[in-house]
């Protein structure tokens, strides 16, 4: 039990973060265009990944070195992409709500999410990192097990309720104005990042 509620704290302390993956579900939870499967994909991928970390695939990064810095290049250029894409929509703001068109393919929608989660180095440093550290403090398969699940419940429960709990913003998005401002804030948080990640912070 005291394992899996670090490793709940643990998970929910590393998500909240507002990025590029988050920015992402969070706008398909305003469109309701999705919102299950792009939960269900930033969920289980944080659940792989997790998995790796606690079971010591830090190893791995160790053994190449070279892999953060091909992680921290490609990150940082599909960000500035996505981002200049969102400051160009900010320019023709339209109101997108549920049954007001139709949405995006699930297809490249689900591409996007994934590559959000996994081209995203800083995925990778909280995951096989951080979080592969602490379970480093719990000897023994149920205890790491158990703290393992637990990050994983922290990051099931994050990503269903920001993809769900985004409609409740409905109301405030029925203006392009609204549309607009996300857009240019979800632009900025992109480029804001893959800064960070060509200064190597």
């Amino acid at each position: 039990m005291a394992a899996g509620l670090s490793g709940f704290l643990t998970g929910g302390s590393l998500i909240l973060a507002i990025g590029a993956q988050n920015a992402f579900v969070l706008r398909q939870g305003l469109l309701r265009a999705h919102v299950f499967q792009v939960c269900l994909a930033c969920a289980v991928s944080d659940a792989v990944l997790i998995a790796a970390g606690v079971a010591g695939f830090g190893a791995v990064v160790e053994a190449l070195p070279l892999l953060p810095a091909v992680m921290r290049w490609a990150g940082a250029a599909f960000l500035a992409v996505y981002g200049a894409l969102r400051f160009r929509a900010a320019l023709h703001p339209q109101v997108l709500e549920a049954g007001g068109g139709p949405p995006a393919p699930l297809g490249p929608t689900l591409i996007t999410c994934l590559t959000l989660t996994w081209a995203n180095p800083h995925v990778y440093l909280d995951t096989f990192g951080l979080i592969g550290a602490v379970s480093t403090a719990y000897t023994g398969l149920a205890a790491k097990t158990a703290f393992g699940l637990g990050a994983t419940a922290a990051s099931f429960a994050f990503f269903f309720g920001l993809g769900y709990g985004a409609r409740l913003l409905a109301p405030l998005m029925r203006r392009p104005a609204s549309w607009r401002v996300l857009d240019i804030l979800i632009g900025a948080v992109m480029w804001a990042i893959a800064a960070q990640l060509l200064l190597g912070h």
